[in-house]
């Protein structure tokens, strides 16, 4: 993690997901990277206000004051990139070694549209590296103590794990193994044991604290089960994965319901095809 890029649109959505991008480069020595995208939909604030750019600078260089104080030895960069949203903070975070990008879920029309419902969920699906993203109204602290990873029946569900051991690393937390039994049947169960061994391995040789529970699912409302749990088991931290198969916990049909609902910040890593399995 050498690089964090954070999206910003000055909304209090943005605030929070910044603030707790300070707090990641703290621990890691990351490099922070504020941006904001001129959009399409900005062209007409620019024509009417010609100083509507130099607005921007100067709203960015006062959050990168901001970034300054809570972290005076952190580098902190701001930046005004172009075009849609998602493609755009995307293509700069690949072209950083070691990057995650940082966001708010939800954001303002005060300057343009903002990062707003599916710049969030583009950007999440279309990322080649991990994502960090949050609510605007999380109440939650942002040193993190214990981070909770759903492990399912899926081959890619072991990659977040190397990503949560990092994280644990930072922060002397513990990680929570939370093995998914859905379906409830004899097969899932096995596969989920098989799996969570060896999570429980990768964390034993990173030597990092953790725990590992199970819960058997029998109804179909896996997405609110999982995020009451990590709840729960007081979490402060979700690491998932972005994965294909359409019976995960992240399947493209759950994650719009995991985005509006989650009270703590998701670390969303991207599916296999972009990264390897260190196992």
């Amino acid at each position: 993690m050498k690089n964090i890029l954070v999206g910003i649109d000055f909304s209090n959505s943005a605030m929070t997901a910044m603030r707790h991008a300070v707090a990641l480069a703290l621990k890691s020595n990351a490099t922070l990277h504020l941006v904001w995208v001129k959009t399409p939909g900005a062209m007409k604030n620019i024509e009417e206000n010609s100083n509507y750019l130099g607005d921007i600078q100067t709203k960015l260089n006062q959050w990168v004051e901001l970034c300054k104080k809570e972290s005076p030895q952190t580098s902190v960069n701001s930046f005004i990139l172009e075009g849609k949203v998602h493609v755009a903070i995307t293509q700069y975070a690949q072209n950083l070694p070691e990057s995650i990008i940082v966001m708010g879920a939800h954001g303002t029309s005060g300057f343009e549209e903002g990062y707003i419902g599916n710049n969030a969920f583009r950007l999440i699906n279309e990322s080649k590296v991990p994502v960090l993203i949050m609510r605007e109204n999380i109440q939650i602290n942002r040193d993190l103590h214990k981070i909770f990873v759903p492990i399912d029946t899926s081959f890619e569900t072991l990659q977040k794990i190397k990503y949560a051991i990092q994280l644990a690393k930072l922060f002397a937390a513990q990680i929570l193994l939370y093995g998914v039994n859905y379906p409830n049947n004899p097969d899932v169960r096995h596969i989920i044991n098989v799996q969570l061994r060896h999570a429980a391995d990768m964390c034993d040789e990173a030597n990092v604290r953790y725990n590992v529970e199970t819960e058997n699912i029998n109804h179909n409302d896996v997405c609110n089960t999982i995020l009451e749990s990590a709840h729960n088991y007081d979490a402060n931290l979700i690491v998932i994965m972005r994965e294909e198969n359409e019976t995960d916990f992240t399947a493209s049909r759950n994650l719009r319901q995991i985005l509006s609902t989650c009270a703590m910040p998701l670390y969303i890593i991207p599916n296999v095809n972009a990264y390897t399995v260190s196992r």
